[in-house]
């Protein structure tokens, strides 16, 4: 499945920046995320992917950085420019594939005040890379290299499974600020646990909302308006349907992956 045109137009001047920095280590480099699944909304990042050769030194780390904290929107998105999620990943994490998976470089713009005060990513250990590269491997655009499949190696479905036990403490821990996000993102990992299929937030809320209690109907159908931009999804006066979401998904997450296990 391609990405849209206006999200391959938006993707490439950023595309060419990260490339440039990479340079001759740069072995793919992916579009993935809404801009491929359903289209770039108002408040989409441009989501990216890229495949290297080996671990980045020093030098490549910090005119990354640099790179990416002048052409990166701020967040909230307040200009013309989106917000740039950039993970990097040495292909030896990913053939032949093992968990948990280690990411070499990661930006986004939740990171942008450690950037600025020069304290960058290193390699480390990122149950969540298991998700990103089944995303990416199944349903992604190519902005060079090769088709992401041949530098990405499928991910075993109970792999999958781990990185969802795995991910939830973390993701739960951070709701507060950022709910829309967290309840999208658990009912994407709802539907994988049931599925083994990792599909788009918008689609994971689609499957769900009906199959839900009236409260936690009404908490996804906010988050999910709010993503499609039908409305601006107030949370500070919710916090106890939030919690009662979050803990019924959490418990239904858990339930399917002990099904599926």
């Amino acid at each position: 499945m391609g990405a849209q045109p206006d999200a391959n137009t938006e993707a490439a001047p950023i595309a060419r920046a990260v490339a440039d920095v990479l340079g001759d280590d740069l072995a793919g480099l992916y579009l993935y995320g809404s801009a491929v699944t359903g289209g770039l909304r108002h408040d989409s990042d441009i989501d990216l992917f890229a495949v290297v050769r080996s671990s980045l030194g020093s030098e490549v780390r910090k005119a990354l950085a640099d790179v990416l904290l002048r052409i990166s929107g701020r967040w909230p998105r307040s200009g013309p420019a989106r917000p740039v999620e950039l993970t990097v990943v040495v292909r030896g994490e990913l053939v032949p594939w093992r968990f948990p998976p280690r990411t070499d470089f990661v930006y986004g713009e939740w990171l942008r005040a450690e950037f600025e005060q020069g304290d960058l990513p290193t390699p480390a250990e990122d149950p969540d890379l298991t998700i990103l590269a089944t995303m990416v491997r199944d349903c992604s655009s190519t902005l060079f290299g090769p088709p992401a499949a041949r530098l990405v190696d499928p991910v075993p479905a109970s792999d999958l499974l781990r990185a969802i036990v795995a991910g939830l403490p973390e993701l739960i821990g951070s709701v507060r600020g950022d709910e829309r996000n967290v309840v999208l993102t658990l009912a994407r990992m709802w539907v994988t646990a049931e599925s083994g299929v990792v599909v788009s937030k918008a689609d994971a809320a689609e499957a769900l909302v009906t199959r839900l209690p009236p409260e936690q109907a009404t908490v996804l159908r906010l988050a999910q308006a709010g993503y499609l931009g039908e409305v601006t999804d107030e949370w500070t006066h919710r916090g106890a349907e939030l919690d009662s979401f979050v803990t019924y998904a959490e418990q239904q997450i858990m339930d399917a992956v002990q099904a599926s296990g």
